[in-house]
């Protein structure tokens, strides 16, 4: 795998990364924060992984996607609570302590937006 630097993906990601700093810090509603910003970690992490590797679309969106997942079933099983860092802000921003099917469907959607956004169909 070769480390190869893009400024787009890498100007994407920080962009994404501020939007999800704003949301966490001054939304506090329904659907924004749950819902947009699950979708927007998915894509967030992608372009961040686009910035650095040239790796191809396709396989690079089903592995953040799997990540997403990943994370998601180790909330399912309360993984911060099991390794004592359940009072930890970090681990739990981080890692985050609830599951949702919602959440799923959210990373889901991002990993499809990305599909359509690299695929020239946004």
């Amino acid at each position: 795998m070769k480390i190869q630097f893009n400024i787009r993906y890498f100007t994407f990601a920080v962009i994404l990364f501020i939007i999800e700093v704003l949301i966490a810090l001054y939304i506090n509603d329904q659907f924004v924060r749950p819902y947009i910003g699950d979708v927007l970690v998915v894509i967030l992490i992608y372009c961040f992984v686009k910035a650095f590797f040239n790796l191809p679309v396709l396989k690079t969106a089903i592995g953040v996607l799997l990540f997403a997942y990943l994370i998601e079933t180790l909330q399912y099983f309360q993984f911060v609570k099991r390794i004592g860092l359940e009072h930890s802000r970090l681990a739990n921003v981080v890692i985050g302590n609830y599951f949702a099917w919602e959440d799923i469907l959210a990373y889901t959607v991002g990993a499809v937006i990305i599909l359509l956004a690299e695929r020239g169909k946004l």
